[in-house]
């Protein structure tokens, strides 16, 4: 019998446990280790949470001066002087260049680093614009060119009308379409599914001998209000006028339609499309003490369209993107990061001089913390949409918990944006404010957007909000991960 304490012995002990190691499903050091990274996470969470919970106090006197101190309706204050001086602001107007002059001054005036960041915009003009049914009846219809859109011969144009519901219709009825202004009676989805008729309807009636086509508004509610909003043409497809109409005058041809009554309608539109206009990015900032070229940027649109006064889309975004900087200035608060304020310059048209700022900025991609935008009015707050990596969300989870006093405490996937857009697809954690929308598209790209539909709690609520979550991501210990 062998010695157990030979050499031997040893050297077939190890053998042994390394094939049984090999054979078993569980290896001892790999658990190790992985343990250790596990611990390491939670302890990691732990030290977040704490870090975060540290803000407690502070959260509480933004968010009290927003809502209930000296701060009370200033949001609204500042967004009914602007708007009820400037009015509406479509991208290359005079009114646009007043605007950013305006915030420029204002900003500077209340003691914040501002600059401006020179973009080239599109500049399309409306022009005078009439539509009238001639038959079966007359009768007036109220209509808005959409932007881009081509303009009428001067006498305008004079045609029988073909109504569809949809795109597939048009497709199956291609041979009524030719010499005829297609009206698409499309009923209303959801935005984001049914704007694709006001994007592509002039293109695809085109495509099967269209003259014009008139879109029904993209709105689930209507009082006879036209809306308008940025359509796209296809290369090497022909252009022709396009304009959006009511709901009501849609549903109203569709029945005559359906009757088998003869329609036409004379349309024209004086639109037409300039050169390329100078304009700016407004940009106001708070240095950080420690990290100075780290940012988080707050954001909304400055332009609007030429309707209305441009105060849901997207005035009350901007001004609570310049609201929290003031809290935060107010309270003599300065973070370890660069809060930086931007107001975007001809967002409508497709987020144009955002995508020339993000052009411009991202070789220090790095550098941008976080990216947040508000652009879907400023109502009654809900939840922060974030969009970021798992160990991002997890920070976020605790930030929210510090807007407790005004019950906000959500956080809801897929912050959206489109000016924010091009840094979120690069990798930038993205938060946007969810709000109580339900009427946000009655209002939308009209002329019922004015001051009217705002609520100075509401604003403050979206202001608090907004300065405290901004605040805290530029000061805490680390950047987000990506």
């Amino acid at each position: 019998m062998a010695r157990r304490d030979g050499p031997t012995f040893i050297l077939s002990l190890f053998f042994f446990l390394s094939v049984l190691s090999s054979l078993c499903d569980c290896h001892p050091h790999s658990v190790a280790i992985d343990r250790a990274v596990s611990n390491h996470t939670k302890r990691r969470v732990q030290d977040i949470a704490a870090e975060v919970a540290g803000y407690v106090d502070v959260a509480k006197k933004i968010i009290d001066l927003a809502v209930s101190g000296a701060a009370q309706n200033r949001s609204y204050t500042r967004l009914a002087d602007f708007t009820d001086t400037i009015g509406n602001r479509v991208s290359g107007s005079q009114n646009l260049d007043l605007a950013i002059k305006y915030m420029y001054t204002a900003m500077t005036q209340d003691g914040l680093d501002v600059h401006l960041e020179p973009v080239k915009i599109p500049h399309w003009v409306r022009g005078k614009e009439s539509a009238e049914m001639i038959a079966p009846r007359a009768k007036s219809l109220a209509i808005l060119g959409l932007g881009s859109s081509v303009g009428t011969p001067p006498e305008g144009i004079e045609a029988e009308v073909l109504v569809v519901k949809s795109f597939e219709e048009l497709k199956q009825r291609a041979k009524e379409a030719i010499g005829r202004i297609v009206v698409f009676n499309q009923p209303f989805v959801s935005y984001g599914e049914t704007v694709a008729y006001r994007a592509y309807g002039a293109t695809e009636a085109a495509k099967v001998g269209a003259v014009a086509t008139l879109i029904r508004s993209i709105t689930p509610f209507s009082i006879n209000s036209p809306h308008t909003g940025w359509q796209d043409y296809q290369d090497g497809v022909k252009r022709i006028p396009t304009a959006c109409i009511t709901v009501e005058d849609a549903e109203l041809m569709w029945r005559m339609a359906q009757r088998g009554q003869r329609i036409v309608v004379r349309l024209t539109m004086g639109a037409k499309t300039l050169p390329d206009a100078d304009s700016f990015n407004t940009v106001a900032e708070i240095k950080g003490w420690q990290h100075p070229e780290q940012v988080v940027i707050l954001s909304g649109h400055l332009d609007s369209w030429d309707v209305g006064q441009g105060a849901m889309d997207d005035g009350g975004g901007a001004m609570i993107s310049w609201e929290a900087l003031s809290l935060i200035k107010d309270l003599g608060l300065r973070p370890r990061r660069t809060l930086r304020t931007v107001l975007w310059t001809a967002e409508e048209q497709g987020g144009v001089g955002a995508q020339q700022y993000y052009n411009r900025h991202k070789v220090n991609l790095s550098n941008f913390d976080m990216v947040m935008e508000s652009d879907l009015g400023t109502f009654t707050p809900v939840a922060l949409q974030f969009a970021g990596s798992d160990a991002a969300r997890k920070v976020m989870e605790e930030v929210v918990k510090l807007l407790a006093p005004i019950n906000t405490t959500k956080l809801e996937a897929h912050g959206e944006g489109t000016d924010i857009s091009p840094w979120m697809q690069a990798g930038v954690p993205g938060a946007s404010l969810h709000v109580e929308d339900s009427r946000y598209f009655w209002f939308h790209h009209s002329e019922g957007d004015t001051m009217t539909v705002q609520d100075p709690r509401d604003m403050d609520l979206c202001s608090a909000l907004w300065a405290v979550v901004a605040y805290v991501v530029a000061d805490l210990q680390d950047m987000l991960p990506r």
